[in-house]
């Protein structure tokens, strides 16, 4: 039971948006001219996966490229499992999107006046967009919220955690928010609500996701009686930053497209004899390789050198080389020490091509969303592409939700788990991680099960947040153990091969508690 003391009187609007990043910014755009819009975000404005997303954004705008590539690209690195239907959108409508984003305000990088497109890895075309050189999703970010703040029905709530849904007759009808100044809890009653809360990487003791990556919106989701699905796909981005001390700072995908090379302990390049495409193979691929070189000359890492050409790197991706530079490492002198981090989640929140979670009022976009985009490995820069397509397909649907004037329901039990959240994280790193097992994950399982769940008679962020990590982690494992085979992000040392009888999405839902596959 909460403490309904702690509740202030209600807020109504009539779109409630969870998230600000590249999706719920986008949204937001879409659903000013319908009604009043609230954009809550846990911590302040800034501080989204957006906002570091460095690599760029794929889209197939140029001369020499087609969206049917992307397309095909596309569906390559997602292994068997994308929706082809959610690609098509994805390919499809990414260059009126870009196009849009460039008419308010963004600054895309070019050679003179034509748009600078670079290469990534599994991309057959150079068609990834930067800005800064590597910090693009900051530049989506802030020329979203420019546009966003500039609409009179659109406003802002910084430092208000939501930590669960508000229900009415069977329906989601708003959410709680946590304010952090007062501790109070506040009501927010909307005819719909859009999930854009972001990914999941702090589940992991290694990643470059930022603090507030909890899964807060999956496990929300989940606890409401959305489905969820798709979860044991987790990205790890091969080359974050190893320095003790410092966080995994993301060493962008583009630094491998323009040439840098990984070298092992012994300063030997080693990924042609992991991939034919070398350092540009799939990240799943590079991230493995990594692991294993790593394993066989037992060292704690290994390095990335684009070093030898001039001020290439400083002129190129000045935030990554003032990054590095702050920790001792000069990038255009010498390499870098990497390794793998938790980067993405391919899974979700469950929707279909307009957001829909199956929930009456309650949508989904971006990270925090299944689309069946990605698939079982999401293809280099697409998730930025994603959260513009995908958070205005939503808002676009949100418009016919009604608003519901009656009681709320109870909200769920406020249980939290008694295990830290260090402790978590390193069983979920070394669990289900890039390499995992039957064995593994049955031990996760069941360390997840042995945590007690007891009631809290004050919530807080870091209580909200421990629950709903614990929820999420606990349905990785699950999910992981269920798929017997290796696919894509996900790799089982005891179902090395990939089966057709897995070439199914795997789902799960509160109500029924177990995990399924479906086409």
């Amino acid at each position: 039971m909460w403490g309904i003391d702690s509740l202030t009187d209600s807020i109504r609007v009539d779109f409630l948006v969870v998230g600000a990043g590249v999706a719920g910014l986008r949204a937001a755009i879409e659903l000013a001219p319908h009604g009043q819009v609230l954009v809550v975000a846990k911590d302040s404005l800034k501080e989204s996966s957006s906002e570091y997303a460095q690599g760029g954004i794929a889209v197939a705008l140029s001369d020499e490229d087609e969206v049917s590539l992307h397309e095909s690209d596309t569906l390559a690195a997602g292994d068997g499992l994308c929706d082809p239907s959610a690609v098509k959108v994805l390919v499809e409508q990414g260059p009126v999107r870009i196009q849009e984003l460039i008419e308010w305000g963004t600054q895309f990088d070019r050679e003179g006046s034509k748009l600078l497109f670079a290469r990534e890895g599994a991309h057959c075309r150079s068609r990834v967009l930067h800005s800064h050189g590597d910090s693009t999703g900051r530049e989506i970010s802030r020329a979203l919220y420019q546009k966003a703040a500039s609409l009179p029905n659109v406003t802002f709530r910084s430092y208000s955690a939501v930590v669960d849904l508000l229900t009415c007759e069977g329906r989601v009808a708003g959410a709680y928010a946590l304010e952090r100044e007062s501790g109070k809890l506040v009501p927010i009653r909307a005819r719909a609500v859009l999930l854009a809360t972001g990914g999941m990487g702090r589940l992991y003791r290694d990643t470059t996701n930022p603090d507030v990556a909890t899964g807060d919106g999956v496990a929300m989701a989940w606890r409401c009686g959305a489905t969820v699905g798709d979860l044991e796909f987790i990205q790890f981005h091969p080359t974050a930053l190893h320095v003790e001390g410092a966080p995994r700072f993301l060493l962008s995908e583009a630094l491998r497209g323009e040439g840098a090379k990984l070298l092992n302990a012994s300063g030997e390049r080693f990924m042609q004899r992991y991939h034919p495409m070398a350092e540009l193979a799939p990240r799943d691929v590079v991230s493995r390789s990594i692991v294993e070189e790593m394993r066989r000359e037992n060292s704690r890492h290994v390095h990335l050198d684009l070093s030898g050409r001039g001020n290439f790197v400083r002129d190129r991706f000045p935030r990554i080389y003032e990054t590095c530079l702050n920790h001792g490492i000069d990038l255009d002198q010498m390499p870098a020490p990497v390794l793998p981090a938790a980067h993405y989640a391919m899974g979700g929140v469950v929707t279909d091509l307009w957001g829909r979670t199956g929930i009456d009022g309650l949508y989904a976009a971006g990270e925090a969303a299944c689309t069946g985009v990605h698939g079982a490995n999401r293809l280099a820069s697409n998730s930025l592409l994603e959260g513009i397509v995908y958070g205005a397909r939503a808002a676009q649907v949100m418009t016919e939700a009604n608003l519901l004037s009656g009681p709320a329901d109870q909200p769920p039990d406020f249980l939290v788990p008694d295990i830290g959240e260090d402790d978590l994280r390193w069983w979920c790193w070394t669990e289900a991680g890039l390499l995992r097992s039957g064995e593994g994950l049955n031990k996760l399982i069941a360390r997840m099960n042995r945590a007690p769940l007891a009631p809290r008679s004050r919530i807080t962020r870091a209580a909200a947040e421990l629950r709903g990590m614990h929820q999420v982690v606990t349905l990785i494992a699950r999910s992981a153990l269920a798929r017997q085979e290796s696919r894509g992000s996900h790799r089982r040392m005891d179902y090395p091969g990939s089966s057709d009888a897995f070439k199914k999405h795997s789902r799960v839902r509160l109500s029924t508690d177990e995990i399924t596959f479906s086409s």
